[in-house]
């Protein structure tokens, strides 16, 4: 099978050389992988030890974005693309996995329409419209770059950075970025790696839910979980047979959500 894997910031903290790679190795030796990271927590630790205050916005479908000006888009490159990218991709490879770490940037592996603007809403449910900053909306995946390294026996490692129409980086959310490379390689399965144990109501785990039943529940689900459930119907409604959304901190994270011993299963029906 061909599976893309997001891992969030949040587990990149728990260390990339545990459990989660061993699991990922073992993975590797029947399936193809790509996979996306995070790491935006440690990008608004770096920004404020640099005298750059972050600032987030949440969005009317309740996603939550940092918001992107000039200096933030360097901050986030030079965090995502130049620390923690190379932190997995050595992690990887001190295990024997071969590994290519890349941004959208480079070949334009991720090419995207720079947001005019964006909508916020307050704490009150007001909306107000500011400017869009640096951040964008995918419109391409070079999927021949990346089956071209899985073909010699590499495994991708995207840091969710993209290339503008005037060249520009621009950030894109890890997520979502991890869905639509899903649907444009036509994979098998989308993973989503997070701290939790999977799609969480009322304190409970569910195992199986369906994309129609799903978006019944948004409203219920934390924003970080939101975007991720989004994530899930948009690689579904592209062709992905499954989306997995499970703990990346277990001793096998990646073969049990497989397995359908962890985490939550998300279906078109």
């Amino acid at each position: 099978m061909l599976l893309v894997v997001k891992m969030g910031g949040s587990i990149l903290k728990e260390g990339a050389s545990g459990s989660l790679v061993t699991d990922l190795k073992d993975v590797l030796k029947e399936n193809k992988v790509v996979i996306v990271h995070g790491g935006g927590v440690e990008v608004t630790d770096i920004a404020s030890k640099l005298g750059k205050e972050q600032k987030f916005i949440i969005s009317p479908e309740g996603f939550r974005s940092r918001y992107t000006d000039k200096e933030t888009i360097e901050i986030y490159t030079m965090v995502m693309a130049g620390k923690i990218n190379k932190q997995i991709t050595i992690a990887m490879q001190s295990q024997g996995i071969p590994t290519i770490g890349l941004s959208g940037l480079d070949g334009a592996i991720l090419k995207a329409e720079r947001k005019a603007r964006l909508i916020a809403v307050d704490e009150r449910g007001r909306k107000r419209v500011v400017d869009g900053g640096y951040t964008g909306k995918i419109t391409q995946v070079k999927t021949e770059l990346l089956n071209l390294l899985m073909e010699k026996g590499y495994t991708p490692i995207v840091t969710p950075i993209a290339m503008s129409q005037e060249y520009e980086p621009l950030n894109v959310d890890g997520d979502r970025t991890a869905a639509i490379i899903a649907g444009a390689l036509k994979a098998d399965r989308l993973i989503l790696l997070t701290d939790v144990e999977g799609l969480l109501l009322k304190g409970q785990r569910i195992p199986k839910i369906s994309a129609s039943e799903v978006r019944e529940v948004l409203k219920n689900v934390g924003a970080g979980m939101s975007t991720k459930v989004h994530a899930a119907i948009e690689a579904l409604n592209q062709g992905v047979s499954e989306v997995l959304i499970t703990s990346g901190t277990g001793k096998t994270p990646i073969s049990s959500a497989l397995k359908h011993e962890s985490g939550t299963v998300i279906t078109c029906e």
